[in-house]
């Protein structure tokens, strides 16, 4: 067995030689994508039967027809409050009940009332102040945000409904009836093979080795959606390319299929580890978005003819007749489900971006811990190996929040084991951790190991939770463990029962502290089709897994999670990565990039794809710090730490054949480098847990493309290698080898030359104009500015772990505007239950003007007991330096003048003292 495991490895891991493309599809290599793909724009054959529309207090029904087949679906339109309208067609009639996405919304959406109003060849539904217009031939929905059309439906024809069919008899013999003819069940009459069931994939389908046997046959589904008032579409994580997307003509779709893409290519479509199918479309004067709700493999073209392209596909282009003024749209084609998709009217990013979280979710407030750094690696050896670099941070003064622990820990890859040989004393382990501040990650992934003498298996096959294949059988197949079987996280029972072996008198060598990984949840099988399960295993329900495939992890991760919220009754907030995920995903758990490569590309990438998964519900992500594969030089490790220190999730991880790359064991000068990001990283650990919880409260996201409070500026469309964190810092990380300098972009308010104030992060140095500008890095510089209008919190005493700064005082750093006043906000609370969700929290609203601070709590009636307090106020922009500053708590002057001094570009107040929890204000007295 373990040959053949080596083996396998052997073929998965060429470790020098990146990813092998010829292990995954293209879209001519998949057979339903191929017939999606042929669909001729401009010539819909489905048509809308307005006498057979019904009207509801909140939708609308309607039958359409495929006239080349008198096929009829139903068509049904909701209005949704905030926005947005719900669109769902299927067949009226299928054979069998064709499968609905459920789990990814975070509950039933709100509906708002509609007025239905038919004219000439359509029906107008207005919902809201918008309103949505079916038209009757060719089908076509046209969706406006007030008077303004944002999106259109099949507006180029290329929508697909494959209907559910009866197998046709093989095809006759030679010198019968020609295999272009089948009989027919009415009149046994001899008729044409459709263009579905003459294509060789229809009805089953061979990749390398591996069968489907489709017993549906072909039900494929698409339909295209445009964006009139587009310029750049974007979003459809998870791919390792640029943050606007590419047109597809001439090349390759984008593609949504979760799968293990180990060292993955760049500037590519290929499909990755998550699928999050919404895109949005941005111009000067709107941001829409759709969400195409389906778990199956899906396929996406991008249609742009604004944007850059390379000469092959304007040649497809000019012979498409494809006109340099047809606005941007997308082709969605899935392999199988309904067609079921919500519009986002927008009209601003923000709007398009909190239109979708309103659907999906939000990331919960995280436990502050998880907002610190994260020290991984495959694998940490032992105890005594995890006890060393616990107390290596300490001796080296660098913060570190969590250890992790990859699959070597367990008994022999069983999860809810430990290696009792190298983990003798787990809960010991556990306390040497937890008594400094810090936490431990270990990792549980949904492959389970086929041995006779492992609980969990046992359970499984006797209680008959493992995900069967088409011939009702347990699926059998080889991942880490070798023979291993996967739970169905689609069965409630299931779901229950992994969530028990989290409890603590099932798991005893662990604590409520102890936090989890799952990885490998796409999920990943070495010896299936594409690193990955069958499509024709049967889960919960009788749903093959092609219906499914895409949301299995996120059903993982939802049980593990339901696990961690029991395990502590409720109290804790747990702290999950999953490497797989889908629309809601988000909900339960962070994400990270992958196994990405210790490149500069990656590294450039690791930034793009955050700031897509970011749009897409997906704010708590990161990327492996320094590569999963390889081994980074000095450079480029230093120039990693800092780059992820400013993204959401900051943990450094590599593979277990890589050399050991902790910070102390890299030259001295590097090591320093390397210590001042992560001490960075700390200080900013206030406006990390603000922005956070502000995301809970709102769906903002916690990173931004520049284009969410820059939308006139044309220049922010398409950079992906600079971003926003809140409305408050612009960052700029150094992403490329051996530079002195490097371009920052300041964007324009009105698109044109008018800009924000900026302010140098580092030296407070004043930007006042829009546009490019060259800025002089050396090893420790990362450019990070603060906007002027902002007042931004921080802690500047940092400590080895984030949990013990609970009480630590805090800094203000306000950063005037032209208007010499600034904005903010800081939130406090325990930092680690849900308390807050009952009104133990406070939540600070900073401003400055006039020559006055003040603060003052946004909810007189939430209260926490806070022991923090106002150690300095920073002030950059003054155009005088002020002779002293007086201080007011509750409204009444206190005694004390407190102390001002000039220190280069700012103006620092000394030891307020005052509490958080009070009402303040500072004087500035000239």
């Amino acid at each position: 067995m373990r040959l053949i495991i080596v083996g396998l490895l052997g073929l998965l891991f060429a470790f020098a030689g990146g990813v092998d493309k010829n292990n995954f599809k293209n879209c001519d290599q998949s057979s339903f994508c191929r017939r999606c793909r042929k669909i001729e724009p401009g010539n819909s054959p489905y048509e809308v039967q307005l006498a057979t529309a019904k009207t509801f207090p909140d939708h609308l029904t309607v039958d359409v027809v495929n006239k080349e087949n008198d096929h009829v679906f139903l068509l049904k339109l909701v209005g949704l409050k905030g926005n947005k309208f719900h669109v769902e067609i299927d067949e009226k009639t299928p054979l069998k009940p064709r499968y609905r996405v459920v789990d990814a919304l975070k509950g039933p959406p709100a509906t708002d009332n509609v007025a239905v109003k038919k004219e000439d060849g359509s029906i107008s539904v207005e919902c809201g102040g918008n309103r949505a217009v079916i038209v009757a031939s060719p089908f076509r929905i046209d969706f406006y945000n007030g008077e303004v059309l944002v999106v259109s439906t099949n507006a180029k024809g290329l929508m697909k409904f494959e209907h559910l069919r009866k197998k046709p008899e093989p095809a006759p013999l030679e010198g019968e009836e020609t295999a272009e003819e089948v009989p027919s069940e009415e009149n046994n009459v001899v008729q044409p093979k459709t263009e579905e069931e003459a294509d060789p994939g229809a009805w089953d389908e061979n990749f390398k080795s591996h069968h489907d046997s489709k017993p549906n046959g072909p039900e494929a589904i698409a339909m295209d959606f445009t964006f009139p008032q587009a310029e750049v579409l974007f979003g459809i994580p998870e791919h390792a390319d640029s943050f606007a997307l590419k047109p597809t003509l001439g090349s390759e779709p984008y593609r949504l299929y979760n799968l293990d893409v180990f060292e993955y290519e760049l500037d590519s479509p290929m499909a990755l580890y998550g699928a999050v199918p919404v895109l949005y479309g941005h111009g000067e004067g709107n941001t829409a978005g759709v969400y195409w709700q389906n778990a199956a493999e899906t396929w996406v073209d991008i249609y742009n003819a604004n944007a850059k392209k390379n000469v092959m596909s304007s040649i497809v282009n000019f012979v498409s007749r494809n006109r340099q003024t047809d606005p941007p749209a997308g082709h969605f084609m899935s392999e199988s489900g309904i067609v079921d998709f919500f519009v986002l009217l927008g009209p601003t990013p923000m709007d398009a971006f909190t239109q979708y979280t309103d659907l999906t979710g939000v990331t919960a407030l995280p436990q502050v811990f998880s907002l610190g750094y994260h020290q991984s690696r495959w694998n940490y050896n032992d105890e005594m190996d995890v006890a060393s670099v616990n107390d290596k941070f300490d001796e080296h003064d660098i913060p570190m929040d969590t250890m992790w622990l990859d699959i070597e820990y367990t008994d022999a890859k069983k999860y809810f084991t430990w290696d009792d040989h190298k983990f003798q004393h787990p809960l010991e382990m556990i306390k040497n951790l937890t008594e400094r501040g810090r936490h431990l990650v270990i990792i549980i992934d949904p492959h389970i190991k086929r041995d006779g003498g492992y609980f969990f298996h046992n359970d499984c096959t006797d209680r008959g939770y493992y995900v069967k294949n088409k011939d009702g059988r347990d699926y059998e197949g080889w991942c880490w463990p070798g023979a291993a079987s996967y739970p169905d996280f689609f069965n409630p029972e299931v779901r229950k029962y992994y969530a028990d072996q989290y409890q603590l008198d099932n798991f005893q060598t662990t604590t409520a502290d102890v936090m989890l990984w799952n990885d490998m949840n796409e999920p990943s099988v070495f010896n299936g089709p594409e690193v990955t399960m069958l499509k024709d295993n049967i889960h919960f329900g009788d749903w093959e897994h092609r219906d499914v495939h895409n949301i299995y992890g996120h059903m993982h991760v939802l049980a593990t999670f339901e696990g961690l919220m029991r395990r502590s009754n409720g109290v804790q907030r747990p702290f999950i990565l999953s490497r797989s995920h889908f629309a809601g995903t988000q909900r339960y758990a962070a994400i990270w990039t992958g196994d990405n490569a210790a490149e500069w590309g990656h590294l450039q990438a690791s930034v793009k794809m955050c700031l897509s998964e970011s749009v897409a519900g997906m704010s708590f992500c990161g990327a492996d710090v320094g590569g999963f594969f390889g081994n980074p030089d000095a450079e480029l490790f230093e120039r990693w730490y800092q780059a992820g220190a400013f993204l959401p999730f900051f943990r450094a991880h590599s593979h277990i054949d890589t050399r050991r790359r902790e910070p102390w064991l890299m030259p001295e000068a590097t090591m320093l480098v390397i210590r001042d990001a992560i001490r960075r990283r700390y200080s900013y650990l206030p406006f990390w847990y603000t922005l956070f919880y502000e995301h809970e409260k709102t769906g903002y996201p916690v990173m931004r493309p520049l284009l969410t409070h820059y939308p006139l500026d044309k220049e922010t469309f398409t950079i992906d290698y600079e971003y926003l964190l809140g409305d408050v810092l612009l960052v700029r990380p150094v992403l490329q080898q051996g530079v002195s300098k490097v371009d920052v972009y300041f964007p324009s308010v009105d698109g044109k030359k008018e800009g924000d104030i900026w302010y140098d992060v580092d030296d407070y140095r004043k930007i006042t104009t829009a546009g490019f500008e060259t800025v002089p890095v050396n090893n420790y510089k990362i450019p990070v500015y603060q906007r002027g209008g902002t007042i931004l919190p921080k802690k500047e005493r940092v400590r080895r772990a984030a949990t013990l700064m609970i009480n630590d005082p805090v800094t203000l750093v306000v950063a005037l505007d032209n208007n010499h006043s600034a904005k903010g906000t800081l939130y406090v609370d325990d930092e680690k239950t849900y308390d807050y969700r009952s009104g133990k929290y406070i939540y600070v609203s900073l401003e400055f003007k006039d020559n006055v601070l003040t603060s003052r709590k946004n909810d007189e009636k939430a209260n926490y007991d806070t022991k923090s307090w106002v150690e300095r106020v920073v002030i950059v922009g003054l155009e005088h330096v002020p002779k002293s500053a007086t201080l007011s708590v509750s409204g009444e002057p206190q005694t004390v003048t407190l102390e001002v001094n000039k220190h280069d570009q700012s103006v620092i107040i000394r030891k307020p003292g005052v509490v958080l929890s009070r009402k303040w204000s500072i004087q500035l007295n000239y």
